[in-house]
């Protein structure tokens, strides 16, 4: 059973007996066609219906389908309904490589030659990182990731994901990841060595682009867009969804053994939390084994448990009564504050040999001030701090 309804501000929602599919606002121009088999109440195979109604603002009103397979091509996707495939669940089907370059916006040219001289696309680029070490990213060029972003958004954004994953996801942030483990007697924070580095074409393909979904040409063209020296590439804005859709299955395993322990778990990219009461060497062996089944380790030296009475922080927030950030990283901000304001911005910016323009540096601080307000709303002081900088930016 199909059933059809207009939001104008969202789009056309398709209903039907396993969940809803909504097709954007910019797709309403096109026409649905929706093949049955010969199973409705007409008798007819195939049935066409336009996605909006000539009059810009009112509704489009379309019948009830039934039928017990139904098969719907709209905006080059095809979505199956049916009773006895993979237990009813909506899935929309790219068989065809035109579907797939028409939802895409690039033509197959342009995306073979991405692929085929993919080397071409990415540069380095060296981020520092707080031990003092760096960060190495490939960076796509903007066409490159103008197709990763249309891949995220118009293909891997209704893959399903664990709710044990925080990041990369609507609502995510490093304050929800903490919220969970706050006030536990024990804490314990695990990291996967190289996480984006381990996960490889072969993971890519399966799990990201499944055969269910793709054709084979399809699978093959878009984990090579998504993949560079075979691994994912950090910096492409494809990569952090590809990784929460690959770790749902250990996620889901973790979550569920964890839950019978009475253990919390959470996952923020490749750092793992786990609190309550529970044996720590039993936590780390049982994940160990998870994660060598999917071809990653545990970073033993970034291994950290905590205890009541020491100081808990997950993703960077202070949780052992209620969420708040570090008493030294808001030294740090008082601090910088107080020298500007006495000596001034550019005077500061010389004295410790900071070579970017001072807009952008109040810009930075006050980010640090907002991220802090985030976790401590109610901080008098770094609202203070906050309003002085926003005047200072107005000048």
């Amino acid at each position: 059973m199909l059933s059809f309804f207009s939001d104008m501000a969202s789009g056309i929602i398709i209903l039907t007996g396993a969940g809803a599919l909504v097709i954007p606002a910019e797709h309403q121009s096109r026409s649905v066609y929706i093949d049955t088999g010969g199973e409705s109440p007409s008798g007819s195979s195939i049935s066409t219906y336009s996605l909006r109604s000539p009059e810009a603002d009112s509704a489009v009103f379309m019948p009830t389908v039934w039928a017990r397979n139904i098969q719907l091509r709209i905006c080059g996707f095809t979505l199956s309904c049916s009773a006895t495939e993979r237990e009813g669940k909506n899935m929309i089907v790219y068989r065809e490589f035109s579907s797939l370059t028409e939802d895409l916006g690039f033509s197959g040219k342009a995306l073979y030659s991405l692929s085929n001289k993919i080397h071409r696309h990415y540069k380095k680029v060296e981020i520092p990182k707080a031990d003092g070490s760096v960060r190495s990213l490939s960076v796509p060029d903007d066409f490159l990731k103008a197709v990763q972003r249309r891949i995220a958004d118009r293909l891997l954004s209704m893959e399903e994901i664990s709710p044990y994953a925080i990041a990369y996801r609507p609502g995510g942030s490093p304050l929800k990841n903490a919220r969970p483990h706050i006030a536990k007697n024990t804490v314990l924070k695990l990291d996967i060595t190289c996480f984006f580095d381990h996960i490889t074409y072969f993971l890519v393909k399966e799990k990201a682009f499944p055969k269910e979904r793709y054709s084979e040409r399809n699978r093959i063209l878009l984990t090579m867009l998504c993949i560079y020296n075979d691994a994912l590439p950090q910096g492409a804005p494809t990569s952090p969804v590809i990784s929460n859709i690959i770790m749902k299955d250990f996620d889901n395993a973790v979550g569920r053994w964890c839950r019978e322990r009475r253990i919390v778990y959470t996952r923020y990219c490749d750092d793992m939390t786990f609190s309550g009461d529970f044996d720590v060497c039993e936590v780390k062996n049982f994940v160990s084994g998870e994660l060598r089944r999917m071809g990653f380790f545990l970073n033993s030296k970034k291994t950290t448990a905590v205890r009541r009475g020491q100081r808990h922080t997950v993703t960077g927030i202070v949780v052992n009564e209620k969420p708040s950030i570090s008493a030294n990283y808001k030294a740090k901000l008082r601090q910088e504050l107080y020298y500007i304001m006495k000596f001034g911005i550019n005077s500061h910016l010389e004295k410790c040999g900071i070579d970017i323009p001072a807009e952008k540096y109040l810009q930075k601080l006050l980010g640090r001030a907002n991220y802090i307000l985030s976790v401590e709303p109610d901080n008098k002081k770094v609202k203070e701090y906050k309003g002085w900088l926003t005047a200072q930016l107005k000048k």
